[in-house]
């Protein structure tokens, strides 16, 4: 029923297509990212099993999404084990 209204309005306002298909796109982008942001390593949804998943990230782990001065495989590990 939905899509029949918007093909209706599309048909009578054809210059709304692309602005429509410029929201669709950037709704499921926003939405990808957000996935991909609460399926991170540093994220904790069952607290019983692992109460600080961050603990056991690696030192070289590369946890940010563009990284363009560090250089995570000549990284040590710093603090004590937990």
């Amino acid at each position: 029923m939905v899509f029949r209204t918007i093909a209706e309005h599309a048909k009578k306002h054809p210059g709304l297509v692309p602005q429509m298909a410029c929201l669709v796109l950037g709704m499921g982008g926003a939405g990808l990212y957000l996935i991909r942001l609460a399926r991170g390593p540093h994220v904790t949804w069952n607290k019983t099993e692992n109460p600080e998943p961050w603990n056991r990230l690696d030192p070289t782990y590369q946890y940010k999404f563009v990284a363009i001065t560090t250089d995570y495989k000549n990284l040590k590990k710093e603090g004590p084990d937990f």
